[in-house]
């Protein structure tokens, strides 16, 4: 038996899956878990008659490999990682690459990079989507790191990615910590996409009285149009399962929603890079809010629905057109343009910030299989980047801006229902307020610089004054202005 061409270390679902991956692509696969019997029951049972070996230590494995070697991380994200680095870190020589393919943070893979860099080793921070089904046929990888690692390993890993139009789903992305920064902005949008669909569920059901059967229905015909994505695909199935009385079983589930943390993590960045990420903010704290479930309750007695009719008869007194299944589709559609374009924007500052120079058009064809957020329109941004690589916003191109126009009114009157249902639309709404913000060309902002001038001497610019020229007045004395040298 000759060498095997990757190791992998830790045979969770994940890492069991990408092995039977590697394996049926041509690749003898050598794998370690630190528990000796999960190594034996996936060799018995899922690994039976394949060319992979089991290895009851590191040692052992990092012997098994052909050389330059290549090791496989899929192990739990944090100080775990670093524990087996370190625990491999006198096995291996330089030139030898090892790749962590854990949803772990871009800082940490940075850091990682730096410190086996400097010992000739070479790191790789893999994002990998598409869960244990996208692992064993077919994910979308984002490598990121050590560029001369990428040669060694790309004949591995693009075989085994997802594959759209005779394209794989993985591609170089960038140094340092790219690949699971990209990771983490793909995470941040499927936040954003997933609470978008429950906002639309929630309207189509609520607001409109839609049935089970109605909105399996709506959603499965949806998913012939330009809202066709794996997330509209799913949500139509899960609408159709009924339990043996005939109940939904979704309308069984408890309204308390889980999170890993990749969305908090995309929503952390944003604000530290002044990235207006509203939609997918909105997204993560309608997460926490769902959690606060018996406090919920409690508010529920206390603000019960009559509360709102009075307002909902004045609204409705106001409100042009009766609201429909399509406005809820235009508003659906609408706030996802904005929720991508946010998510590029977080990509354009991390670029520029970090000097990665992502090309923005592959990484939006790098999500168009195996993964969650995979979708029609991820092609559409490809195109808009390829008319113009310096696009500042997607909402600019001309596709995405008649897109908006046409589904506008839709998706006012959308909202609109929602308020007047009382019911809540943090993510519609915030996709809107950011829009609406947008396409101002002057916002109240300036009464904000006269506060912070009026309490702190901040300064402020005027609109008929050259550019970084700042003025300061005495509000509180002769209200004279003056200029100011910083």
């Amino acid at each position: 038996m000759g060498k095997a061409h990757i190791g992998v270390i830790g045979l969770a679902v994940m890492g069991r899956n990408l092995v039977l991956n590697l394996n049926d692509h041509g690749a003898p696969v050598a794998v370690y878990n630190r528990t000796w019997e999960r190594t034996r029951e996936f060799l018995a049972g899922e690994a039976a008659g394949r060319d992979i070996r089991g290895c009851p230590t590191l040692a052992e494995l990092v012997a098994a490999l052909r050389q330059p070697r290549v090791v496989l991380l899929m192990v739990k994200a944090g100080s775990g990682v670093d524990a087996v680095i370190d625990q491999l870190l006198p096995l291996l020589a330089s030139g030898d690459v090892i790749i962590d393919g854990g949803n772990s943070h871009y800082r940490d893979s940075a850091r990682r990079q730096a410190h086996l860099q400097a010992t000739g080793l070479r790191f790789i921070g893999l994002g990998v989507s598409g869960g244990e089904e996208g692992a064993r046929h077919g994910p979308s990888l984002m490598p990121g790191g050590d560029p001369e690692a990428w040669p060694l390993v790309r004949g591995l890993l693009q075989p085994i990615a997802a594959q759209v139009e005779g394209q794989p789903c993985c591609q170089w992305v960038g140094e340092g910590g790219a690949g699971h920064y990209v990771k983490m902005v793909h995470n941040g949008i499927e936040y954003g996409d997933m609470q978008l669909i429950a906002e639309a569920y929630d309207l189509l059901g609520q607001g409109l009285g839609l049935d089970a059967g109605q909105l399996a229905a709506t959603f499965a015909g949806w998913n012939q149009g330009v809202l066709a994505s794996y997330l509209i695909e799913i949500t139509a199935a899960i609408l159709a399962v009924r339990d043996a009385d005939g109940t939904p079983r979704v309308e069984r589930i408890r309204d308390s929603a889980g999170q890993k943390g990749t969305g908090q993590w995309t929503a952390v960045d944003a604000l530290e890079l002044g990235v207006p990420l509203t939609l997918i903010g909105e997204a993560v704290n309608a997460r926490y809010l769902s959690a606060h479930k018996g406090e919920r309750e409690r508010a529920a007695a206390v603000f019960p629905a009559l509360d709102i009719e009075g307002a909902a008869t004045v609204l409705s007194a106001t409100h042009q057109g009766n609201p429909s299944i399509q406005d809820v589709h235009d508003a659906l559609y609408a706030a996802k343009l904005v929720s991508y374009a946010q998510g590029f924007m977080l990509l354009r500052a991390a670029s520029q910030r970090f000097g990665w120079n992502l090309a923005y058009g592959d990484i939006a064809l790098l999500w168009r299989g195996g993964c969650i957020i995979r979708s029609r329109f991820l092609g559409d941004i490809k195109r808009a980047f390829d008319r113009d690589p310096d696009l500042e916003n997607l909402l600019l191109d001309d596709f995405f801006a008649a897109a908006i126009r046409q589904a506008q009114p839709g998706w006012r009157r959308a909202i609109t229902l929602g308020i007047q249902r009382g019911i809540p639309l943090p993510a519609f709404s915030a996709a809107l307020a950011f829009f609406d913000g947008y396409r101002r060309a002057c916002l109240p902002a300036n009464l904000l610089q006269a506060q912070r001038d009026y309490f702190g001497a901040h300064t402020y610019g005027r609109l008929d004054a050259p550019a970084g020229q700042r003025f300061h007045t005495d509000w509180t004395g002769d209200r004279r202005e003056r200029t100011v040298d910083e």
